[in-house]
């Protein structure tokens, strides 16, 4: 059964912990649900391109009525039509993100095929681990440019490793790892930190055990619009380059990549921290930028050609182009 349906008690003092329903689960009481300590829930929205939860605004609805942050979560059926257009049908009924501050990324559901009988295909739903990787490539791509936010991804450490080969191209999306042990385990390539974290598939009131890797602040500002990159920048001469890079949103920004390309014959002669270059092109990663804040980036560069000189810089959600006089 897809994300068995999970109504969590508080196992710790400190943990943060949540529900996912499903149309298995039937007519959840919220309030006793937020009584034994949930501070979110998932809720399935969709399977495939053709089945929508019936009771998914009902439970959306109400988890939110009884004051938990809520998100809705997609059950991949990689074998049935594209990446884009599941995503696309996961947004129309119930997963497109909100900006209210209660409302969660959605999740894509990656796990065993529970249908091998059914649809005669193998766990990994009859996908190359190269097929696989680029349906996930598909779909989490489509997700954040119709939502501007990444998609968790749940899934076993064992699937990852046997379908996507154990892919490390999915860092920058959240995990919710599925390990039924006393503790995580080892995680798909992927992925350093899990966010969230289902522990048993049998919890004390309805099904398993889910938590939150981190605070509730935390769990709070994952709802919460994320960081926005802009730019501003300067030249001074031909040679000098300047660039600010600015988090206007309310959340941190990390591993945030800048790349460069200089024209009119312009080539970088010395770049500053963060930043490799070559010839006319640079690429820079800042570890992390926190809302609010900007780091400067210096770049010295040396006119070889007839100009006009400058340099086009880019950034997710961020352009500018810097012309020398």
């Amino acid at each position: 059964m897809p994300l068995m349906a999970l109504v969590l008690s508080v196992t710790s003092a400190t943990s943060v912990v949540g529900v996912d329903v499903s149309n298995w689960s039937g007519d959840v009481d919220w309030e006793s649900a937020a009584g034994s300590g949930a501070a979110f829930a998932y809720v399935q929205a969709t399977e495939g391109a053709n089945y929508v939860n019936p009771r998914f605004a009902a439970q959306f609805n109400g988890a939110g009525a009884a004051g938990l942050i809520r998100g809705a979560y997609h059950f991949a059926q990689p074998h049935e039509s594209t990446g884009a257009k599941q995503a696309d049908y996961f947004v129309a009924h119930g997963g497109r993100w909100t900006n209210d501050g209660t409302t969660l990324p959605g999740v894509l559901d990656l796990e065993d095929n529970p249908y091998k009988a059914k649809n005669g295909k193998d766990s990994c739903y009859g996908l190359t681990q190269d097929e696989e990787v680029a349906w996930i490539t598909d779909f989490t791509r489509r997700y954040r440019a119709r939502t501007g936010r990444d998609a968790i991804i749940y899934t076993t450490t064992s699937w990852w490793q046997t379908c996507t080969g154990d892919s490390k191209a999915f860092g920058h999306n959240p995990l919710w790892l599925a390990s039924w042990a006393a503790k995580p385990g080892t995680l798909p390539a992927s992925w350093k930190r899990y966010t969230f974290w289902q522990s048993t598939d049998k919890g004390p009131i309805v099904g398993g055990q889910n938590a939150f890797n981190g605070t509730a602040s935390q769990l709070r500002a994952l709802a919460s619009p994320p960081g926005k990159v802009v730019f501003a920048a300067k030249v001074a001469g031909r040679t000098k380059y300047t660039l600010l890079v600015g988090n206007s949103g309310k959340n941190p920004l990390t591993k945030v990549k800048v790349t460069g390309k200089s024209f009119g014959g312009l080539k970088f002669a010395k770049v500053g921290r963060y930043c490799k270059a070559s010839g006319t092109a640079v690429v820079c990663t800042i570890p992390t930028l926190k809302a609010g804040t900007y780091v400067t980036l210096k770049f010295l560069a040396r006119p070889t050609g007839h100009g006009p000189y400058g340099i086009r810089f880019a950034a997710p959600g961020a352009k500018v182009t810097v012309k020398a006089r």
